[in-house]
């Protein structure tokens, strides 16, 4: 049996598990089992590997998608661009570990995102500075799209919530949540921007995906706003992990 996984903290709402299961079920895959590992610290990731022998790989959530990579023997150049991994891919030759690093969320957001823009499409908001944001970035700067992060403790040339003015919110038509605000279970909680301003010409997009509409969203499709949860996303990157673990060796 070969075990894949997650790594995170907490993992008690994990999208995961629940997705691969049925994607054995689903394509009658045998012989993989895919579970959770609720580890606090990246530390403990050495002990875990070596004690679950038929590990070949993982996944990588909050809070570890950057403090996993100094721990990796080696790491994919995209994810090394980005600065944040989410699937390891785990090999083992003669009783040696070799852990390389990828980030298959750039893939997923990527791939949701692209249907939804328009010619008028050129510039991002992107709410939020943590380690969910750095694929967003990554992929807005490929696609050629200016974005300017928003925070509540901004930094640099960041954006407060505050400076959301009529004119920012006008100029940037693509709106990005990569914050957890609207989580469950806390789903009244939302990002504070000026919903008034928003117009059917943007795009709202939520790495939320439970519940599958947040406050976030609903509160832009009010306004006429195209609308789009991290659901999608997830099903997209999830792909692109087993995608990796079974890529052939060289």
């Amino acid at each position: 049996m070969k075990h894949l996984g997650l790594i995170g903290f907490p993992l008690s709402h994990s999208f995961s598990v629940k997705y691969f299961r049925e994607k054995f079920s689903r394509e009658s895959i045998r012989g993989y089992e895919y579970r959770n590992y609720p580890i606090k610290s990246v530390r403990e990731l050495k002990s875990l590997i070596e004690e679950k022998e038929d590990l070949i790989g993982l996944n990588v959530t909050i809070p570890h998608k950057e403090e996993v990579m100094p721990l990796l023997d080696e790491i994919d150049p995209e994810a090394a661009e980005i600065g944040a991994v989410n699937t390891i891919r785990i090999k083992r030759t003669s009783g040696k570990i070799h852990l390389k690093g990828y980030n298959s969320d750039a893939y997923g957001f990527r791939e949701s995102l692209l249907p939804l823009l328009g010619a008028g499409h050129e510039s991002a908001l992107v709410l939020g500075t943590g380690g969910a944001s750095k694929a967003v970035t990554h992929v807005l700067e490929q696609l050629g799209i200016a974005y300017q992060y928003v925070s509540r403790s901004p930094a640099g040339d960041q954006l407060h919530y505050l400076d959301l003015c009529y004119a920012v919110i006008k100029k940037h038509s693509l709106i990005i949540n990569t914050t957890p605000l609207g989580t469950y279970p806390d789903t009244s909680a939302f990002p504070n921007i000026p919903y008034d301003l928003v117009t059917s010409g943007h795009i709202l997009y939520d790495l939320v995906y439970n519940p599958p509409e947040t406050e976030f969203l609903r509160l832009g499709k009010q306004k006429g706003a195209k609308v789009i949860n991290g659901h999608e996303m997830l099903i997209l990157q999830a792909e692109k992990s087993w995608e990796i673990w079974n890529l052939p060796d060289l």
